[in-house]
């Protein structure tokens, strides 16, 4: 049973909007660049192909794209907005850029204030939770954009076997617009954990103040990803990784007022396939209680906007369900969210 709410005020979904580039590279191709067989590719990494950018597909533009898809769908205009959070990643259209005050200014939103918030793969739920709470605590705050970019798979070096379980890494935008008091979609709880003892573990070695870029580093094809100590590295986040995964997924489930048994759709991040399949096992879910990424591969934190409109599309998302939103990302950090998916309740009344 959901809780007491404290006061009156709550925050709803109102759309997803995305974004995905036309240009892909193929299974096939990706086993060509890796050496790793097509069907390995295929079966085992989750892969049938992924987004990559074209000409025009540079990071804040394709989340102007996803965040322009969401105040479509949503009705709404960007004079409505009152803030902008944006989850651009920080490899960009230029280094030190505040990419959330150029999205607020092309999208019109003209009253809005913006910032960026970055937290990896893990951002788009950190961003519910900062949203959320600010909503709930200003009252000026009535409509929020959550929205941003991600093509870090320009990053993914295909001939190190260091880093090889990144190359689902793909690129895409997507956002999504909240609305104080909301009739539908309600956000409930959140939960973020984050542990930096795995800091240092994926990397890319040079380009910052540690080691300033040199031609030599592009050459050598040193301004990619790195894994310094891969064995290291798996030993230690097998031992934590997906207890903190789940975890997170109960604490958010708990704040709400709800158990894994009320889960009707888990929004989840793209991961190997196994691992896809342990996660749905441990929650108890089928496989059509969620939506595998194998044509889309890993959008960073624009995961979550892509499922939504994917389980809509499908079905699978429903009026009545509960949602769980989950992901993981380097550094280390895990976030869930829960929603309420449907009209809005109050003691089991649909308003």
């Amino acid at each position: 049973m959901k809780p007491a709410r404290q006061g009156k005020a709550w925050v709803g979904i109102v759309s997803a909007g995305s974004y995905i580039p036309s240009t892909y590279i193929t299974a096939a191709e990706i086993a060509a660049e890796t050496g790793i067989p097509e069907e390995v590719v295929k079966h085992k990494f989750g892969l049938e192909k992924k987004p990559i950018p074209g000409p025009d597909d540079h990071t804040n533009a394709m989340a102007l794209r996803a965040a322009e898809d969401a105040l479509r769908r949503g009705g709404v205009s960007g004079e409505e907005i009152d803030l902008v959070l944006c989850t651009t990643e920080e490899w960009k259209e230029y280094p030190l850029w505040t990419a959330g005050i150029k999205l607020a200014y092309d999208l019109g939103a003209k009253r809005a204030w913006a910032m960026d918030v970055q937290l990896r793969c893990a951002t788009t739920m950190a961003a519910l939770k900062m949203a959320q709470a600010l909503m709930l605590s200003d009252e000026r705050l009535r409509t929020v954009l959550i929205a941003g970019g991600y093509r870090n798979g320009d990053f993914v070096d295909y001939k190190n076997p260091r880093s090889r379980f990144l190359i689902n890494l793909s690129a895409g935008g997507g956002a999504l617009l909240l609305r104080r008091n909301h009739p539908r979609h309600e956000v409930l709880g959140t939960s973020v954990r984050v542990d930096g003892s795995f800091s240092y573990d994926v990397i890319i070695p040079v380009g910052g103040t540690m080691a300033p870029l040199t031609a030599a580093d592009l050459e050598q094809r040193r301004y990619r990803f790195d894994v310094p100590d891969p064995e290291g590295m798996k030993d230690r986040l097998d031992a934590r990784s997906m207890e903190n995964f789940l975890a997170v997924v109960d604490e958010a489930l708990k704040e709400s007022g709800y158990r894994r048994s009320d889960i009707g759709y888990l929004n989840i991040l793209h991961m190997k396939r196994s691992a896809h399949a342990f996660v749905l096992r441990e929650l108890g879910l089928r496989d059509d209680q969620s939506f595998y990424l194998s044509e889309y591969g890993h959008l960073g934190q624009q995961d979550q906007a892509l499922s939504i409109l994917k389980g809509l599309e499908l079905g699978r998302l429903r009026d009545g369900m509960l949602m769980v939103m989950v992901a993981a990302g380097i550094g280390y950090a895990w976030s869930a969210s829960v929603v309420r998916w449907g009209p809005y309740q109050e003691n089991d009344r649909v308003l």
